[in-house]
């Protein structure tokens, strides 16, 4: 046996489950508390949300939005906070599933998930971003300026946070295109010629997916189809151009 074999690491399946158990423990203990944290700014964190969406509604200074909802005043602002709790925890998360995992991994295994878990940590957060600075603007502004003469806009704000919220975990997963196509080729599931072959059908593969996971709008359908088109080409050329990580002979014996 070698030092980086991990048979070494074996244990009994109870203790397993106690170690799953316990990192899932410590990662609710650090979402709750950054949620906790949050909750007293879930007011203003939910202004800062809607501010694209307010810069165009024309009676904003008077409160443009409204709560159809009895307890919506108090559950919207509750879901975002523990929505973002999430999200500013996630590292951590993935570093308990990391620590979970890790230790059944060779050592070639580890060198390559570290950098993927950076990376997909930053690709989804990248996609966060996105759509808060680039797609809930161009989106907002083509629902607003589309509506017939006459008719007062006042969205309500459990619908605004449950579209944005939408539209950032829609995002969020399609920036993890190419982790996704990286891991594909480099596990032997497919190739990176037949991938390269077949961009026709992705291409309107996803537009289709951009069509399912955004409003019925050509405009949002093209702002996450175009993007997870050329993440799939980003995905593409690093599964051809990086290094493949080839298991040590002492390693795997």
């Amino acid at each position: 046996m070698t030092p980086n074999d991990p048979n070494q690491y074996s244990m009994p399946l109870v203790e397993h489950l106690r170690e799953l158990r316990d990192r899932m423990l410590r990662s609710i203990v650090v979402v709750l508390v950054i949620f906790i944290g949050l909750y007293f700014f879930s007011g203003e964190m939910y202004l800062i949300l809607v501010k694209p969406l307010n810069a165009l509604l024309p009676d904003a200074e008077n409160g443009a939005l409204i709560a159809t909802g009895v307890a919506s005043p108090f559950l919207v602002p509750l879901k975002l906070a523990f929505v973002m709790s999430v999200l500013v925890a996630m590292p951590y998360i993935l570093h308990q599933v990391w620590g979970f995992i890790a230790p059944a991994l060779y050592k070639h295994e580890r060198r390559l998930a570290i950098p993927l878990f950076i990376s997909s940590v930053f690709l989804f957060y990248a996609g966060v971003a996105f759509v808060y600075f680039v797609v809930l603007p161009l989106v907002f502004g083509f629902f607003t300026g589309s509506g017939p003469e006459g008719v007062n806009i006042m969205p309500d704000i459990t619908n605004v946070l449950d579209f944005c919220l939408k539209m950032f975990f829609s995002f969020g997963l399609a920036f993890e295109i190419p982790i996704a196509t990286f891991l594909l080729v480099r596990a032997g599931m497919v190739s990176a010629k037949s991938l390269g072959e077949k961009r026709p059908y992705i291409f309107i593969s996803c537009f289709v997916l951009g069509m399912l996971l955004t409003p019925p709008d050509v405009i949002s359908q093209s702002i996450l189809a175009v993007p997870m088109y050329a993440l799939f080409e980003v995905g593409l050329l690093m599964s051809r151009f990086l290094p493949s990580v080839t298991p040590d002979a002492t390693s795997e014996e």
